[in-house]
């Protein structure tokens, strides 16, 4: 299996990650780019999955203006979803043939890798069933979303650490009614530093899809931000 490449962009505007994504996603494709994982924090947003219904944002317009929250039709699977500060969002850019996985084999080991950080916190965790994510009790911590083509796979997971907790209300997340969100701010009374979470998201990402080494890049993958940032300004 080759290394795993991981780029921490820090916090970002959605729409220039996203250009970023297809553009990874096309050189991974062919053959041009290693599996990578992108890890990011980004200004507030709700996303709209291509399977995902408008009315599943209740937030007004006004609401939206105030709290500065961005709207997005994408191209992943599920619902609606919302990302801002305080929560860590990871897009996997892998070949999942080369790594010996079949689609829904990848979505339980991306579940599965945050059941195992929580367990380290000391926090059970578990699946639904049909519902994809990672639950405590009935309220949601790690939602996952994402595109396969060409047996690649983009978008990918996002996981609540510190986020405001209050901008889900404006959504029914993932559209899926009657159960809530919540994260480890709220489960835990010392909040683990985002660096410390990056860290265990790396290794046990690591060792659950098979990966036997990774390395840090940054370089190309921050020059081809800087520059679709600019195209979007």
């Amino acid at each position: 299996m080759s290394i795993l490449e991981v780029s921490d962009l820090g916090l970002q505007h959605y729409g220039p990650v996203w250009d970023l994504q297809r553009s990874l996603h096309k050189r991974r494709v062919e053959g041009r780019q290693n599996d990578i994982l992108l890890l990011v924090e980004h200004y507030p947003v709700y996303t709209i999955g291509k399977n995902g219904k408008k009315e599943h944002i209740l937030a007004s317009s006004d609401y939206l203006k105030k709290e500065n929250i961005a709207i997005y039709q994408v191209d992943r699977g599920g619902d609606v979803t919302y990302h801002g500060p305080g929560q860590l969002v990871g897009y996997p850019i892998l070949n999942l043939q080369e790594n010996h996985l079949g689609i829904d084999v990848f979505l339980r080991k991306l579940e599965e890798i945050f059941i195992r950080i929580l367990k380290d916190y000391g926090i059970d965790s578990h699946r639904i069933y049909k519902y994809t994510g990672v639950w405590v009790g009935e309220e949601k911590i790690l939602a996952i979303g994402i595109r396969v083509s060409h047996w690649t796979t983009m978008h990918g997971f996002a996981f609540n650490v510190k986020p405001n907790l209050s901008h889900f209300l404006g959504i029914i997340p993932c559209g899926i009614k009657g159960k809530g969100t919540t994260s480890l701010a709220r489960l835990l009374h010392n909040i683990p530093p985002m660096k410390e979470i990056k860290e265990k998201v790396i290794l046990n990402f690591c060792q659950v899809m098979g990966f036997k080494k990774w390395k840090l890049v940054g370089g190309e993958v921050w020059n081809s931000l800087t520059v679709l940032a600019r195209k979007n300004s």
